[in-house]
């Protein structure tokens, strides 16, 4: 499709982008790894790292799926791949009714992983079809707080569960399953009946010439950068209750509060994003947040008073907010002509929620929680480095 009849196909009527907003937020059900995996540890008396191979298990799919997903989306496009998605979340969501056991939790966030996968690589690129390149990155940005909307209930429906819904459904902390899997429905119905044009794949690649793509140095910095990106995001979700449980002696159910704390920071951050990115350069705004993530590393190291781990956390939480839409844009923006392979190889980065939590599960066994927060503190480091390679326009 020529490049002038493609952009004036981008208007995207607000019929068309609240159902793909949809799935946004059903993309965000993958956040609540980190909160269940929590409960999940308390319920089984795991350690560590028995209880951070959950949210390791959830993103080793990407590796597995992520390109081989950018290849289906040539075949069957984009819409279709995101529908197929969106009944893998909800099987996965389904799954946890039938029990706890460690098993049983394992196929959950097993099929979780593998359907943000393929959601994560098709519903970015979807929205490109919607929107002309120069407004990508805001609404990827607005994409990513409608995400963290659904991130930041999670423990706050899982602690009610705990605490109060036992006794109406017998479910205790895994009825947030049941209500986010009756979102999953939602979200199939109104996309399957929204029409969306899609322009055809120019070409049909091969899995090895969409890894090929790696040996573009950009290409690969933005690769890594998402690695650091989730596993950055995944390790605050997953070690925040830890950090506060460790230092001050809270229970479980007290600190989780730290992952609300951390989700409502990225949401106010996406937020926030969405217009600073129209009236900021990317560069900017992605050195600064970066900036506000290593002052927060450093709290997180040195602090014991409740509230100073908290902002800490906030930090963190609004720091990190915007970087996979500037690195995700940066990546499209660099290679236009092959925008399903590209995300695959960019969602296969979110691999990095499965080597950051494995590491700072054994640092943690080994040191303790600082320990986890070091290796973080290298993720950061790392996207300090790329800010220098980001354009400036």
């Amino acid at each position: 499709m020529p490049t002038e009849k493609l952009t004036a196909t981008r208007s995207g009527s607000m019929l068309q982008i609240i159902p793909v907003m949809l799935c946004f937020f059903a993309m965000g059900f993958v956040d609540l790894v980190g909160t269940g995996s929590n409960f999940v540890q308390k319920d089984l008396g795991l350690t560590d790292s028995q209880a951070n191979l959950f949210p390791s298990l959830v993103f080793f799919w990407f590796l597995i799926f992520s390109v081989p997903t950018g290849l289906l989306m040539n075949r069957i496009g984009r819409k279709n791949t995101v529908l197929i998605s969106l009944i893998i979340t909800t099987l996965s969501l389904v799954v946890p009714c039938f029990g706890n056991s460690y098993g049983i939790m394992l196929v959950s966030f097993s099929l979780l992983g593998i359907g943000n996968a393929v959601m994560q690589t098709s519903l970015n690129p979807l929205v490109s079809n919607l929107i002309s390149p120069d407004k990508l990155a805001s609404t990827l940005t607005f994409g990513q707080f409608v995400k963290a909307i659904a991130s930041f209930l999670a423990p706050i429906i899982a602690t009610w569960g705990a605490t109060t819904a036992m006794t109406t459904f017998g479910l205790g902390w895994r009825v947030l399953f049941i209500i986010y899997a009756a979102v999953c429905f939602l979200s199939i119905a109104m996309l399957w009946a929204t029409p969306i044009q899609e322009e055809k794949a120019d070409k049909s690649s091969g899995f090895f010439q969409c890894i090929k793509l790696l040996s573009r140095p950009f290409i690969l910095l933005c690769f890594l950068g998402i690695m650091c990106h989730v596993g950055i995001d995944v390790g605050t979700n997953t070690t925040a209750p830890k950090i506060i449980m460790e230092r001050l002696g809270l229970a479980l159910e007290e600190a989780t509060i730290a992952t609300t704390i951390y989700f409502i920071a990225r949401t106010i951050g996406c937020f926030a994003g969405g217009f600073i990115l129209r009236l900021m350069s990317p560069k900017t705004f992605f050195g600064f947040s970066v900036i506000l993530m290593l002052i927060a590393m450093v709290i997180l190291f040195t602090a014991s008073s409740l509230n100073i781990l908290y902002c800490g956390i906030a930090l963190v939480g609004f720091g990190n907010s915007n970087i996979f839409s500037v690195v995700f844009s940066q990546a499209l923006i660099n290679s236009p002509s092959e925008r399903n392979e590209v995300s695959g190889l960019m969602i296969m980065g979110l691999f990095g929620g499965t080597v950051f939590p494995l590491a700072m599960g054994y640092a943690s066994d080994a040191f303790g929680q600082a320990g986890a927060v070091a290796i973080m503190t290298v993720g950061v480091i790392y996207l300090l480095l790329y800010t220098l390679k980001i354009k400036k326009a």
